[in-house]
């Protein structure tokens, strides 16, 4: 076993390592935009978070829209999870490995993002056991630290063995995999609902204070997540030999297009009692689409946008004919990415803070220090995916395996 394991190592390592010049030009792309994130977030972690423009007024921005957003992406690995283990459909069981890296990346991306809004990063040592202090149970904050972990380490231990098993040529053991995949499901529900919670917890935020923000966020990320994954598939397809099934492709579609509507559905739901109900904390919902106090919403554009972008893709979505038509199915899948973006960040956090609780209007605009380093970010655990995805797509088609190490040694792999 420690042999294999050393081998598989190796030989991992070998794959990553060979490509056409297409797959070296978007590493060395994803490594300069990682490398300008890290330069960036030293001149930040030196001088202070005075160098983002958050302020009291908006101390959560850019990166924790990120955040947020990011969650969603990994909690989607539960839209292949679910027909494949639970059902035993076999043409998404054939590539359900994949929603588990992009949730293993998306993972990682996320406490990234966590790390970098943290004014004094020296201090993470306190969230981890026995060194400091978690404040379990009354830290939605550390509920929300423990179940990200949680997710991360189950799909880290189900992709890494699932790929070693396909290396040993050897079929996974059932017993092993089915409960922590039955498992994986609540906890990736788990991810975005404390997320939510931590939002609607805020009185002082009445925004954010709904009982639906947490299906809404599910609702979204059952989106996000699988336009991911539909694009990621043809390109699989289209540049390697390894075999993605129509079914497959159309089988994420449509449930996107059922995640898609009840998205809306409860979109509207929310805007309809805002705008019934004609309260003082209808002036958050102005903010984002119209304007406050006389004066026109620099966000306006943003929040109609990801509303226009949502409603077309769900008619993409939920007409067979352009939901099975891969040039229509693509841009859906461009423009969910984008509503659900828009969504997630300005369009959640920005009216949340608008107006404050003294009535001011502080106009954020993301600075070049928060731009850089969450493109260094994305280029981190795009990096990472990318990598992931190499080897287990050598491993699942045949290429890399402990026989063919050891006949032929990791060079002739």
């Amino acid at each position: 076993m420690v042999r294999e394991l050393y081998g598989f190592v190796r030989g991992s390592i070998g794959i990553v390592r060979r490509g056409n010049r297409a797959y070296y030009a978007w590493v060395a792309f994803l490594l300069l935009l990682a490398i300008q994130g890290v330069a960036a977030y030293y001149n930040q972690a030196r001088t202070g978070l005075i160098l983002t423009n958050m302020r009291d007024p908006i101390s959560w921005a850019f990166y924790i829209g990120n955040f947020t957003f990011l969650v969603g992406v990994g909690a989607a690995a539960v839209m292949l999870v679910i027909p494949a283990y639970i059902y035993d459909w076999k043409p998404i069981k054939e590539v359900v490995v994949f929603g588990e890296l992009l949730a293993i990346a998306a993972m990682v991306m996320c406490l990234l993002f966590v790390l970098v809004d943290m004014g004094r990063p020296d201090r993470f040592w306190h969230l981890i056991p026995f060194l400091g202090s978690l404040h379990l149970p009354t830290s939605l904050l550390s509920w929300d630290a423990v179940v990200l972990n949680v997710y991360l380490l189950l799909n880290l231990v189900i992709a890494s063995y699932l790929i070693f098993c396909a290396y040993r040529g050897r079929h996974y053991n059932p017993r092993i995999v089915v409960p922590l995949v039955i498992f994986s499901i609540p906890m990736a529900i788990s991810i975005h609902t404390v997320t939510a919670f931590l939002y609607n917890g805020m009185a002082a935020r009445p925004y954010w204070n709904s009982a639906i923000l947490a299906p809404r966020f599910l609702a979204s990320a059952f989106c996000s997540g699988p336009a991911v994954l539909l694009i990621l598939f043809q390109i699989v397809r289209r540049t390697t030999r390894f075999d993605i099934k129509d079914e497959a492709l159309h089988k994420v579609a449509e449930l996107m297009a059922y995640a898609m509507g009840f998205n809306l559905f409860l979109t509207g739901a929310e805007i309809f009692k805002e705008y019934y109900s004609d309260t003082q904390h209808l002036v958050h919902i102005q903010y984002l689409f119209s304007g406050i106090h006389g004066r026109p919403s620099p966000i306006a554009i943003y929040g109609w946008s990801a509303l226009a972008l949502g409603v077309i893709a769900f008619l993409l979505f939920v007409v067979p004919a352009t939901r099975k038509n891969f040039i229509t199915m693509n841009l859906g899948c461009l423009m969910i990415y984008g509503s659900v973006y828009i969504e997630k960040g300005i369009a959640l956090l920005i009216p949340g803070y608008t107006p404050d609780v003294l009535g001011q209007v502080y106009e954020y605009v993301p600075s070049v220090t928060e731009v850089r380093v969450s493109m260094g970010i994305f280029g981190i655990g795009f990096l990472l995916f990318t990598l992931m995805v190499k080897v287990a797509l050598a491993t699942l088609s045949g290429r890399l395996t402990a026989g063919a190490v050891r006949a032929n040694g990791i060079r002739a792999v």
